[in-house]
């Protein structure tokens, strides 16, 4: 029997037949405020129970308006959010300071919009990606890969990206782009080839990247959605565009409202769970003192 990945939260666990499926990419859908960032955070903070590390956070909002990851992080599980700074150029020495490991967030990821807006005409009447942006993005990952390769050396197996903005077109989306670039490239590239991509020169950091290889196969990812629709409803009835991650992710939760009597109720639902068995139930979640509680 495939070992599960517990979420932090027993009663989503048991809707999922036990947990996540290590190793996959879940997606989490629903509108501003509905309590992604709550849901993320606690399966983030889960990985120091179950993995014996937390997980890592990758904030890609870019709008400078806070999801208020520091808050959330400190009152309810009394973890203080560090932002990564360590970066590593090519052939720099490439270990971060021992304190730097305490360090679980990166917003160093910060564009947002579409596509187009970053990108150039070329001579035989197509396009390319504006040159300057591309010296940006590439610096950016100097902090980025570092951040998510030494702690899954340390024993991170959890990824947790927040702060996707609503997008008409998700192939059009820039956030959207960046992150099927990290994850293919960065978060499901195995432990040794990233090793020595990132401490140069290999031979020089050999008994390292040997001593620190890791599974990058049960590393499992919470993507957060924000999304135009506050309904659960018109969640569910959402049709699969071209480019919508959620097509590929192994799983989908939907985090939306529903008139209940004279109230508001946050509701939650599996809608897809492919390996496994998962609940049709569609549960009421509240947000409270204690963070998400279903």
């Amino acid at each position: 029997m495939t070992a599960r990945v517990s979420t932090g939260l027993p009663k989503l666990d048991a809707m999922l037949g036990g947990g996540l499926l290590p190793g996959t990419l879940t997606v989490v859908y629903g509108a501003t405020g509905i309590g992604k960032t709550h849901l993320g955070l606690t399966f983030a903070d889960h990985g120091r129970v179950a993995d014996g590390a937390r997980g890592v956070v990758l904030d890609l909002n870019g709008r400078g308006d806070s999801q208020q990851h520091d808050e959330y992080a400190v009152r309810l599980f009394g973890w203080t959010l560090t932002t990564w700074r360590h970066a590593v150029p090519p052939m720099s020495d490439p270990y971060p300071p021992a304190a730097e490991l305490q360090a679980f967030y990166s917003n160093a990821l910060p564009w947002v919009g579409r596509v187009r807006e970053f990108q150039v005409p070329t001579t035989d009447g197509g396009v390319e990606f504006d040159w300057n942006w591309k010296a940006s993005y590439n610096h950016a990952l100097y902090t980025v890969r570092p951040f998510v390769y030494f702690h899954f050396a340390a024993g991170t197996r959890r990824v947790v990206v927040d702060g996707v903005e609503p997008m008409d077109a998700p192939a059009d989306s820039i956030q959207l782009f960046v992150f099927d670039e990290l994850y293919r490239k960065t978060i499901h590239r195995d432990a040794e080839t990233l090793g020595m991509e990132i401490c140069l020169p290999v031979w020089k950091h050999r008994a390292f990247i040997d001593a620190h290889r890791y599974d990058h196969a049960r590393i499992t990812t919470l993507l957060l959605v924000t999304t135009e629709e506050t309904r659960l409803e018109d969640l569910l009835a959402r049709k699969v565009a071209t480019g919508d991650i959620g097509a590929t992710a192994n799983t989908i939760v939907a985090l939306g409202s529903e008139r209940v009597g004279n109230r508001l109720a946050r509701m939650l639902c599996v809608v897809k769970h492919r390996g496994s068995a998962k609940s049709d139930e569609i549960v009421e979640f509240r947000i409270g003192a204690n963070g998400l509680d279903m």
